[in-house]
């Protein structure tokens, strides 16, 4: 029987058990889209990636739980670290991923792994309906996107021991909910965490595509364009943020934690 290589990546994290863990799934032709949902709902990951050689890089695609999703961060820097890994790219080569949101492209930088990413400007908007409510929250600044929708507070404080009613959050319509403030701490510059009930994604431990949304906002603010995110879920993590035009650059670090093989 045909195996598939299976792997289980902690991605934004120096050390297992940290930062936001991704199913890897090497292929060697493409696969039926109904099979891989039914593998990312068996991973029971925030995503399961799925890759795919070409000619000229990959095709890379992504599942939660129970849906595909157009753009993630930390299970495109968790397929980048097991192509190396496993030697399918040179460790000095830039990885190519077509996408659903375009050509993705990841460097190694020392010990750090870059992902060169479209930045997803948010805009100012008006509370959508519940919202406040769904995050047991009194006030905040809102604003949109068009994939997620970004609540600004004042403390970082409130950010940490957010609580949401995932029930009402999933009524929300939007890919998923993040909530920011700036940081107290001198060498990180803003927390965040994101909730994606919706997307069957309660509480996502780190998010690099959430961070392609903080990193211009918070440029912006701080007017600086090299900064520093720390993800607060429980897991928590790093990620290191740098504004260029109408890219942003993720930086950050993954550590394999599994290798199983599927059966095909």
């Amino acid at each position: 029987m045909k195996t598939i290589p299976l792997f289980l990546v902690d991605a934004f994290a120096d050390q297992p058990f940290r930062g936001n863990p991704a199913g890897v799934v090497l292929l060697e032709a493409p696969a039926d889209a109904a099979w891989m949902q039914k593998v990312a709902m068996e991973m029971n990951q925030a995503e399961t990636a799925f890759i795919v050689p070409l000619e000229n890089g990959f095709n890379l695609r992504w599942f939660t739980p129970t849906v595909e999703v157009k753009l993630c961060g930390h299970a495109t820097l968790a397929s980048a670290h097991i192509l190396w890994k496993v030697k399918k790219v040179a460790k000095d080569e830039v990885i190519a991923f077509d996408t659903l949101s375009g050509w993705l492209y990841c460097h190694r930088r020392d010990s750090l792994i870059e992902l060169d990413f479209p930045a997803k400007v948010m805009e100012p908007c008006d509370e959508p309906a519940g919202l406040l409510a769904a995050l047991h929250l009194k006030e905040g600044a809102f604003f949109s996107n068009g994939m997620d929708y970004l609540v600004v507070v004042q403390e970082e404080a409130t950010v940490r021991v957010l609580k949401p009613d995932m029930g009402l959050l999933a009524q929300v319509p939007c890919r998923g909910v993040i909530v920011s403030a700036a940081s107290i701490k001198s060498d990180v510059d803003f927390v965040s965490r994101f909730f994606a009930p919706a997307s069957g994604v309660p509480e996502d431990p780190v998010t690099g595509s959430a961070h392609c949304a903080l990193g211009p906002y918070w440029a912006q603010v701080l007017g600086r364009t090299v900064l520093v995110g720390y993800q607060a879920s429980p897991r928590g993590g790093t990620v290191q943020v740098e504004v260029k035009g109408d890219r942003v650059l993720l930086r950050g670090q993954a550590i394999t934690f599994m290798k199983g093989e599927l059966r095909g």
